[in-house]
């Protein structure tokens, strides 16, 4: 079955009989749960590449739907956001592009995503950009759920490491600062508090200082715990598996999946806004998302950041859906 949604017919009551329904142990179910498909359409955290350009990124959950996703991972239902609209200046009230959109977005997704916990299915949600991710955790409730961050780049920009008024800032590379509580409260405040508390974060993936795009230096100081992309390529994805479920609340807290699609490298996906090197490939990918479904406490997922214009023929949206596949498809227990 498919639900197709339209930005704005969530309202706030809705959204707080959700919450209140959710119950308290949100990664009790012993069995196999249904996944929900949530496609997430938005490219409101990224830049414009080019003047008057908007990122095709909004494009990914259609052209993964069409390269059979669906079929691959034969969910119970999907639920399609309706589009939201990109602006190319500012905003009021917020130095970040689109923060206000952002906002009213992750709103309706968060919804989404609690509806889908509380029905007891597993949502993944299709991006998009990695803005996505603020919408997923208030949806699983803030302070609730750790966070495995699995992304080429630790997101960490905020206010407090660049110059906010020279230029706008971009949520895609900011959504893990956001998540943390670090930022302009529109995108850091939820509910009076962190989506996720830093003691709670794994990031997985980042290109470390001996690479080009290595930025977000403060990250350094904080509690999370940070497993760069050599030391996965090093040591292993099992090794990788096994240190991210010791961390934080162990093996027993329940956590949300972020999966930034630039984790791999460039030259096996180029269809990023941000691609580089070292990376995954496809495979290593798979097997890291499949460890943490059958070891973990994963009780949601998203993918985000695929850009279908730089894929004209497709052959990356494929590579996607069958790396998805292998990850959350039926040989895996998604507890």
């Amino acid at each position: 079955m498919t639900v197709y949604r339209e930005r704005g017919v969530f309202t706030r009551r809705a959204f707080l009989t959700a919450v209140a329904a959710f119950g308290s142990d949100i990664a009790s179910p012993q069995r196999r749960r249904p996944i929900a498909l949530i496609e997430a359409p938005s490219n409101l955290g990224l830049r414009p590449l080019r003047p008057g350009h908007e990122p095709g990124t909004w494009r990914a959950p259609q052209a993964l739907r069409q390269a059979g996703l669906a079929a691959v991972l034969s969910p119970t239902r999907v639920t399609s956001l309706a589009r939201p609209q990109y602006q190319f200046e500012a905003q009021p009230e917020t130095r970040i592009r689109n923060g206000q959109g952002i906002r009213r977005f992750s709103e309706d997704l968060a919804l989404c995503v609690r509806q889908s916990l509380t029905a007891g299915e597993f949502p993944l949600v299709i991006g998009g950009d990695c803005s996505i991710l603020l919408g997923c955790l208030f949806g699983a409730g803030p302070g609730r759920v750790g966070l495995v961050h699995v992304d080429g780049h630790s997101d960490f920009y905020h206010a407090a490491n660049y110059d906010t008024s020279s230029r706008l800032g971009s949520a895609a590379g900011m959504d893990l600062a956001l998540a943390t509580g670090r930022g302009e409260k529109l995108l850091a405040g939820w509910e009076g508090r962190p989506l996720v508390a830093d003691r709670d974060v794994v990031q997985i993936g980042e290109r470390d200082e001996l690479s080009a795009d290595y930025d977000y230096r403060d990250i350094e100081q904080t509690e999370i715990l940070r497993i760069p992309v050599r030391w996965v390529l090093k040591n292993g994805v099992e090794a990788t598996i096994a240190r991210a479920l010791a961390s934080g609340g162990g093996a027993s807290q329940p956590r949300w999946l972020h999966v930034d699609l630039d984790v791999l490298d460039e030259r096996v996906m180029a269809a990023v806004d941000s691609p580089g090197r070292p990376g995954l490939q496809f495979g290593e990918l798979a097997r890291l998302i499949a460890g943490l479904m059958r070891a973990g406490r994963i009780v949601g997922a998203d993918v985000a950041i695929f850009d279908p214009e730089l894929d004209p023929k497709g052959t990356y949206a494929r590579a996607i859906v069958a790396c998805l596949g292998h990850a959350f498809g039926e040989g895996n227990n998604l507890l």
